[in-house]
């Protein structure tokens, strides 16, 4: 799977390279998309693709025989729910403001620009998934594009699979993939074009290349696990904050022996250089783009449109953010993390081994971490949990429930856990399994009712016009030819002023943004969407009116 990983970024940085040197052609993406994926199969066979067989002998008694195969059907459930909603036209607010525009802005311009002015600002920023979006549009519409998220979704789930295998039976390891799928917020993401999961594929990968570098301290693990995070950024700016939690990881993860702390201190503090080297150079390209665009290598970031201010250090407002998170997320969390979260905290608490810290004479860092078994690979990725809910109080967090989604994999195992460890306690056993049981329905039935929306043009029972018209937020910088009149008065040779537009994803016209307009570019129409003609065209005469899609155009 590292491998398949790896071909993800080196074909994505092809796609880039394409659009900086302008051979953005729907025809060259295409052929090469057939070309460089038919020989990464042919040479690497594809292995991880075994690893989707479930080996029921594995599990000894009958009883969890059909529990493991009851969590199965769950799993496919979740998964065709969410195929759902993946077969549908997009409606999601940021896959229609950016995530997919930038994409098909880039096909219309057979390159990769940077868009300044207030509305695509940013088209600066590293775009990984964007560009895997470029090869879906090429191939088809949006619906590629929605598909390959959701397929990350599941490939998260597979390495959660895999990295859980290293501690657990084939069910502990399964019961972890289904706390992680029917998160409520995984099941919306894997309907729509954004690009969380692909980030959270990247994220757990790294945590898995790092526990096997903890495992056997070869030094290639921890140079996949930087590439991991690196590509992790590359996917989202945010992912900056994994930095962090590794480095900390890699300092407890180190070997320390009295009498030579400062030379296994030296080794740590490479370690944590060559990392950051590692990780960081997979974007720097995107940073290289940004600072020669804007003259910020991580723009927007630092600058008024997107400030990025920390939040003030406060216990009390940590403990309370993360209850909200838990609780009230406007992307929801699954239940199954506040249940069993006490539970973890006790249960460590009794189990850990800190009772012996107070008997250590010397007390040294190595000691309380082997103390607190920090050092064995479910306590690092304990560790690495409460890291990342420290991270994600520290980062920008407008995204409610997604911005810590790339994270939830190392919850779910750690929910796993300690259902390994309790399993021989029955009664609690059962109530923690009912707990995951109730949750992945819940969220089955939830995200179906969500996702019936779309069976009418799955079914071709609607077109894809009248669902579009039916179920777009015109109020909130939606757009859609409703009526058709854009596609029937407006000529390939013509071009149209936007003002007002927001999400300019299912504009099919030839169209230039005001956001973006240049002194000397032409145009023959001007059309605004909730807003009046700018005074400087009020000798322009209104052609059309959309009462629905709150548009009026005019031409001169």
């Amino acid at each position: 799977m590292f491998i398949f990983a790896l071909l993800i970024g080196i074909y994505s940085y092809i796609i880039f390279a394409l659009g900086l040197v302008g051979w953005l052609y729907k025809s060259v993406v295409i052929w090469l998309t057939l070309g460089f994926w038919f020989v990464a199969y042919h040479r690497s066979s594809f292995n991880y693709l075994r690893s989707l067989r479930i080996k029921l002998h594995s599990v000894t008694a009958l009883r969890e025989k059909s529990l493991l195969s009851f969590f199965v059907i769950l799993l496919a459930l979740q998964a065709l729910v969410n195929l759902i909603g993946a077969l549908g036209p997009e409606l999601s607010f940021d896959a229609l403001w950016y995530h997919l525009t930038l994409p098909k802005l880039y096909l219309i311009s057979h390159s990769i620009s940077f868009f300044d002015g207030g509305l695509l600002y940013y088209s600066a920023m590293p775009k990984l998934a964007e560009l895997l979006y470029v090869a879906g549009l090429s191939f088809g519409t949006e619906n590629i594009a929605k598909l390959i998220h959701y397929s990350f979704g599941l490939l998260t789930c597979l390495a959660i699979y895999k990295l859980s295998r290293k501690f657990f039976s084939s069910l502990i390891s399964l019961i972890a993939v289904v706390i992680f799928y029917s998160n409520l917020v995984v099941g919306w993401e894997s309907t729509a074009a954004y690009i969380d999961l692909v980030r959270a594929f990247f994220e757990v990968m790294a945590l898995w290349g790092f526990v096997n570098w903890l495992d056997g301290k070869k030094k290639k693990w921890l140079v996949i696990s930087a590439l991991m995070v690196g590509l992790a950024i590359t996917t989202k700016l945010l992912a900056v904050g994994s930095l962090v939690i590794f480095t900390l990881l890699l300092v407890a993860g180190s070997k320390w022996r009295v009498g030579k702390t400062t030379r296994y201190a030296l080794r740590a503090i490479c370690n944590v250089i060559i990392y950051w080297l590692i990780a960081l150079a997979v974007p720097l390209p995107w940073f290289v783009f940004s600072y020669f665009h804007t003259g910020n290598p991580v723009y927007p970031f630092f600058t008024d449109i997107y400030k990025v201010i920390p939040e003030p250090l406060s216990v009390l407002g940590f403990f309370r953010d993360v209850w909200l998170l838990l609780t009230q997320a406007s992307d929801p969390i699954s239940l199954v993390y506040i249940i069993m979260l006490p539970i973890i905290i006790l249960f460590f608490i009794r189990h850990s081994g800190l009772s012996r810290i107070s008997k250590i004479k010397t007390l040294r860092f190595r000691e309380i971490l082997d103390a607190a078994r920090m050092t064995t690979g479910i306590g690092v990725i304990g560790l690495y949990s409460m890291l990342a809910l420290v991270v994600w109080y520290f980062t920008p967090r407008t995204g409610g429930g997604r911005f810590i989604l790339p994270y939830l994999p190392a919850f779910s195992i750690l929910c796993a856990a300690l259902i390994d460890q309790v399993w021989r306690d029955v009664y609690l056993r059962r109530f923690l399994i009912t707990v995951v049981i109730f949750a992945s329905l819940f969220s089955i039935i939830y995200r179906f009712g969500a996702n019936s929306k779309y069976l009418p043009v799955i079914l071709a029972q609607e077109t894809k016009g009248e669902f579009l018209a039916k179920h777009l937020n015109f109020a909130f910088g939606d757009f859609y030819d409703t009526d058709n009149y854009f596609a029937e008065h407006i000529k390939q040779d013509e071009k149209v002023l936007l003002y007002g537009f927001h999400n300019l994803y299912y504009v099919d016209f030839p169209f230039v943004d005001s956001s973006w307009v240049r002194e000397g570019d032409a145009f023959q129409y001007i059309a605004v969407q909730q807003g009046d003609l700018p005074k400087e065209f009020k000798n322009w005469k209104l052609v059309y009116e959309n009462r629905k899609t709150m548009v009026k155009l005019y031409r001169r």
